[in-house]
């Protein structure tokens, strides 16, 4: 059997008119190329001395960890000189980084959430890098404003997962596919040539230690699956959560289920936790195109036109039954 690389894959995409252009190809090659040293760093572990605090805080008030900042350095480094970036935006940063004077300038905008679930790091479970991929729009200086698309606006996304196996999974609009990294060769290897959701499913994620201040339809949606085969719903479930959102999607990915993370009465100025443009959007492109579905409760995610880059909403995505069951109860 052939071993497809992610190389040949892009380049075979390309050659059909599946790939936009050239560059965009190189651009994923590229991302995925930096995440092969994050998964070395995230591996290496207390070996090289990077678990822990960074003693530094982001934007959202979190307290960093040294892998959110050394995955971050990465990304930068690593894409700013290619000439196929106008910016790149972090969860890690403040504001938009533009690409510097010396540098080439590109037409692709790269969003990220450098090493998402690092609240995972020192206890050894699995953590990744989320990636979304914008086209900007003209030739004006780099501004917050040229992030803010929808997310139907993304010509790319996809996540790298630091698990047992290393995996790339991917879509730029064509379906969902997976890769995983051979170590021998440091290079991804098409593996999940065609991912797919199931529309019904029996698994659900979400933090039940937040009950208390959840909205009443997410409450009745929550008992009603806890009450089981005696319940309305008439059937079990099971419930999970890891604490990392690239660990929930990627089970959903591989075998159907649904991801909630809904807003709730903590704080009330805020949409929800998770955020639109480094988290909510890719997941939400890679779970439709793989024939799920993505809401906040209300509308669909990917409609959702950002106002902020550091946007927060509330996420419920997976198999599309059971998100259209919630969203339902919201309306």
């Amino acid at each position: 059997m052939s071993r497809i690389a992610l190389a040949r894959y892009l380049t075979e995409a390309l050659q059909q008119g599946r790939l936009a252009d050239a560059e965009l190809a190189r651009l994923i090659e590229t991302v995925a190329d930096i995440c092969v040293s994050i998964s070395h760093d995230v591996a290496q572990g207390a070996l090289s001395g990077v678990l822990g605090e960074a003693g530094t805080g982001n934007v959202q008030g979190e307290q960093q960890k040294k892998l959110d900042v050394i995955a971050n350095d990465r990304l930068l480094e690593g894409c700013e000189w290619t000439g196929l970036l106008a910016g790149m935006g972090s969860e890690e940063m403040d504001e938009p980084y533009p690409i510097k004077a010396e540098y080439p300038q590109g037409k692709y905008l790269l969003m990220f959430d450098p090493l998402d679930g690092s609240s995972n790091i020192d206890v050894n479970i699995s953590v990744g890098t989320i990636f979304s991929i914008l086209k900007k729009q003209g030739d004006a200086p780099l501004r917050e404003a040229d992030f803010l698309q929808p997310g139907t606006s993304q010509v790319a996304a996809g996540y790298v997962l630091y698990g047992p196996q290393t995996m790339l999974v991917l879509s730029f609009g064509h379906g969902v596919v997976g890769f995983t990294l051979d170590a021998g060769s440091g290079r991804f290897v098409l593996t999940h040539p065609e991912i797919k959701v199931p529309t019904a499913t029996k698994e659900f994620a979400i933090n039940m230690s937040n009950q208390r201040h959840w909205e009443t339809p997410v409450q009745r949606w929550v008992s009603e699956m806890l009450a089981g085969s005696t319940g309305p719903r008439g059937k079990d479930f099971n419930m999970r959560w890891v604490a990392s959102m690239v660990g929930e999607v990627h089970r959903i990915l591989m075998r159907g289920g649904v991801f909630s993370y809904p807003r709730d009465a903590r704080e009330p100025g805020k949409a929800g936790k998770l955020r639109l443009m480094y988290e909510a959007n890719p997941m939400s492109f890679l779970i439709e195109q793989a024939g799920g579905a993505a809401t906040n409760g209300r509308q669909r995610i990917l409609d959702i036109q950002p106002e902020q880059l550091h946007q927060r909403v509330a996420v419920f995505l997976g198999s599309k039954d059971e998100v259209e069951t919630v969203t339902g109860y919201h309306g």
